[in-house]
């Protein structure tokens, strides 16, 4: 059994890790949750979620869960740190841990990169300069950015309340023809369960938060190949 401990912003989608754990066999995903501080998508509550305070908070509770890797399963709490600041959160978060540690902004660059997506597009439930952040973020990995589309959604628990179908049109709406996949930032959406369909619609790698966090969780424990149908082909089997 691997086990990939995430900390989690306050409460919105993380009913989307036990969906991946049943989905992925010998694979456990215990959540923590830290205090998430304003419910808002701006800037500076983004910041203040992933301060360094509140995500040691939550460290010793993953401890003693087994964890063998650690991810801060925010994008926005990381991405508006800007390149050099996320970095310097996941080290602080390793130190900490005494474990391998990432974050989502991170794992979204280095699945890109697995799905072999130099060009990408962006479908994004923030509002438009958070989600140009996030856009930059991706630039400064190397990452083309050739289309974003921001929802305007003021916060979490909005996003979180979110239908499948308005997921869908939101990918739809910001697919570009020059997209090698579209990337769904936002830990608070609810998208595991979509991913097929979400495929499906763009003819494409659609890669979301919560798929990429532990994605990104099971590379650091070196979990290679772990793969499942329904995840999206960043799970695809591998031959």
């Amino acid at each position: 059994m691997t086990t990939v401990g995430l900390l989690y912003p306050g409460h919105a989608a993380e009913d989307d890790y036990p969906r991946i754990e049943t989905l992925l066999n010998g694979v456990n995903v215990p959540v923590v949750h830290t205090e998430a501080g304003e419910d808002a998508h701006t800037s500076d509550a983004l910041l203040g979620s992933g301060s360094a305070d509140r995500l040691a908070a939550g460290v010793e509770e993953l401890r003693l869960s087994g964890a063998e890797s650690v991810v801060w399963a925010s994008t926005g709490g990381s991405f508006v740190h800007g390149w050099d600041g996320a970095h310097g959160q996941t080290r602080a978060l390793a130190v900490k841990a005494g474990l391998p540690a990432s974050s989502t902004s991170f794992a979204f660059v280095r699945a890109a990169r697995e799905v072999g997506a130099g060009r990408v597009a962006v479908a994004a439930a923030y509002p438009e300069d958070v989600a140009e952040q996030f856009a930059q973020f991706l630039g400064g990995a190397g990452i083309e950015v050739v289309s974003v589309v921001a929802a305007g959604v003021g916060s979490r628990s909005e996003a979180a309340a979110w239908e499948p179908a308005r997921v869908l049109d939101l990918v739809r709406r910001a697919d570009h023809e020059r997209a090698e996949a579209v990337l769904v930032p936002g830990t608070a959406l609810h998208t595991v369960a979509l991913l097929p369909e979400l495929e499906e619609a763009v003819g494409k790698p659609v890669l979301t938060a919560n798929q990429v966090t532990v994605w990104e969780g099971l590379r650091l424990a070196d979990r290679h190949g772990a793969w499942a149908d329904d995840l999206g082909t960043l799970f695809a089997r591998k031959d």
